[in-house]
């Protein structure tokens, strides 16, 4: 039984180093911005709405996109934005993909269902400007937010929804009820009612769906949990689903080889389980 769970939800208190990511992130993005701006393949903040942070960044391939892919950021829905992140579009860029970055109002200025919202509302404007299938991939809450894209009672228009072709939850937060019990809640402001509402694992799937539930093998117990917790109840729901333990990947670098066009995770990002049921 855990007692403890402001520790089963502690990321960087469990790995190496942690304190140097940020800064790495940040490096490796500003890198690759500048190298897609140098060839007129990004456009930046891109106003999706009228607050501060609903803007996104788009990047594109040489040619005509096969399509769009949408990575939605984590940071417990209280930090970081979409600037953390350019780098690891470049796996679905260099294999013919837009990529489609958005960041949204952090709590508490915003309530989760008001991020769920913003989410709904980057991809509805991105897909006005990107034809072809939709890919949504996101960390942490970001799979969370992807995920709860693809629920029964998702934000997005129909038109956009029938688009989504396939989602990645990369270690995602499926179930919110434990977070009522974190210290972390005094910023998110969770309650019953809302947890409902917002978590996948409680809801229906948007069907067809095909949704995997990527984690990294050395995360936090908990994460593991939360990652098989979707792909178990979505099965019996209908979707087309399946569980992976990455393996030597921690909650930090699970998201790596999204930024690399052979890697195992991007191939699975841009192909659905089940191309011939979606």
């Amino acid at each position: 039984m855990i007692t403890d769970w402001d520790d089963a939800y502690a990321n960087g208190d469990h790995i190496a180093d942690a304190n140097s990511y940020p800064g790495m992130w940040a490096e490796q993005s500003a890198r690759f911005r500048d190298t897609l701006l140098a060839t007129q393949r990004a456009e930046l903040d891109i106003a999706y709405g009228t607050k501060d942070r609903e803007k996104y960044d788009l990047f594109l391939p040489d040619n005509t996109p096969k399509g769009l892919v949408i990575f939605v950021h984590g940071g417990y829905w209280k930090a970081f934005d979409k600037s953390s992140w350019s780098h690891l579009a470049n796996g679905a860029v260099a294999k013919g993909w837009a990529v489609c970055m958005p960041s949204y109002t952090l709590a508490p200025d915003a309530r989760l269902s008001q991020i769920t919202s913003q989410i709904a509302a980057a991809i509805n404007h991105a897909a006005a400007h990107i034809d072809g299938p939709i890919h949504l991939t996101g960390h942490s809450a970001g799979g969370h937010l992807v995920s709860r894209m693809v629920s029964e009672t998702s934000p997005l228009l129909s038109d956009t929804l029938s688009r989504v072709k396939n989602t990645v939850s990369i270690s995602g937060l499926h179930d919110l009820r434990p977070l009522l019990n974190t210290a972390m809640n005094d910023i998110l402001g969770l309650d019953d009612q809302e947890v409902a509402m917002e978590s996948a694992a409680l809801l229906r799937p948007a069907l067809p769906c095909s949704i995997t539930c990527w984690v990294g093998a050395d995360e936090r117990p908990e994460f593991v949990r939360q990652n098989d917790l979707l792909a178990n109840i979505w099965t019996g729901l209908g979707a087309s689903t399946r569980a992976v333990h990455a393996p030597d990947k921690h909650h930090f670098n699970v998201i790596s080889d999204l930024a690399e066009p052979d890697s195992d995770l991007t191939a699975c990002l841009l192909t659905p389980i089940n191309p011939e049921d979606i």
